[in-house]
Formats: C-alpha cells, sequence, structure tokens
C-alpha cells in the first residue's frame, strides 16, 4: 500500500490538469497545498506537527504575497473547527478567533482537510474539493485492494 504521503502526491498529480486549466481564469497562476494528516485531530498535536503534505505552484520565489502562510492559516482554522472555513465566516462567524484569516478557500471532507491559497477565495476551494475528494477515493482504492489481496488481514497497515 501506499504511504499517505505518496497518496496526497498522487492526488495533486490527478487533478493537476485540472488546475492548470483553471488557472487560466484566475487572477495569477500561483498556489499553495496545505493537507493535514486526518488521523491526527487538534487535541492530538500541535498544527504544525499535524500537517502531512505542503507543496506550491508556480513561482514562489517571485510572490509578492505569502500564499505559504495565508493557506497555513486556512487549514489552521478548518482543522480547528473540522469545517470548511467558509461556515465559520459566512454562518458561524462566533467561532472566529483573533488572527483568523478572513479569506476562505479550504475544503474538509470526512477527517481530509485541504487548503489552498493563491487564486481567488471560491478558486482556493474549489481546488481544496477537488484534492481532498481525490485523496479519500485513492485511499479507498488502496484499502480495498489490501481487502482483495489479503482477505485473511484483520487490521490497517499503513504502507503494506
Amino acid at each position: 500500500m501506499k504511504s499517505q504521503v505518496e497518496i496526497v502526491a498522487d492526488a495533486i498529480d490527478l487533478v493537476r490538469p485540472s488546475i492548470d486549466l483553471l488557472f487560466e481564469r484566475t487572477n495569477r497562476q500561483e498556489l499553495h497545498i496545505v493537507v493535514m494528516n486526518p488521523r491526527v485531530k487538534p487535541w492530538e498535536a500541535t498544527f504544525e506537527e499535524s500537517i502531512l503534505y505542503e507543496t506550491s505552484l508556480g513561482q514562489p520565489e517571485k510572490w509578492t504575497i505569502k500564499f505559504d502562510q495565508l493557506a497555513r492559516q486556512k487549514a489552521r482554522q478548518a482543522w480547528r473547527n473540522q469545517c470548511a472555513n467558509i461556515n465559520s465566516q459566512l454562518v458561524h462567524p462566533a467561532s472566529l478567533q483573533e488572527d483568523d484569516l478572513l479569506f476562505f478557500g479550504s475544503f474538509v471532507y470526512g477527517d481530509i482537510v485541504v487548503a489552498c491559497s493563491g487564486v481567488e477565495q471560491w478558486y482556493d476551494m474549489l481546488i481544496s474539493g477537488w484534492i481532498a475528494v481525490a485523496i479519500e477515493q485513492l485511499m479507498m482504492h488502496e484499502y480495498q485492494t489490501i481487502k482483495s489481496k489479503a482477505p485473511g488481514q484483520q487490521t490497517f497497515k499503513d504502507g503494506q
């Protein structure tokens, strides 16, 4: 079985053609992506320890805005609340904390939290959603493959 990090990288590669096509309609072609570890809950580890994967698209060395920091802030808020940060901003603003970012762009799918920053916030959220769903379905494929190849195996083992 692939590791979680391999699956996340594979998911991003899988949706990358759609991201590149979307870049033709966005305000820039820069993006930072943060994926939280779905196996770690906010009460079990620090935010920094819980980041599973990060990557940048475009030319981060030329950024005039720190999209990596903005993506981390979006991810922190979504991970803490276990819901996309658009929910906190538009439906439940009482949960906003000091220094919470006022832009959305995260997506929560089950226990998977993905956040992006670099393009318009609604496109950041769209890309985050693509990645989150791709991660879950690639993991589903790995899980079903394990079950079919080792039907007597009783517990989940990462990386097999």
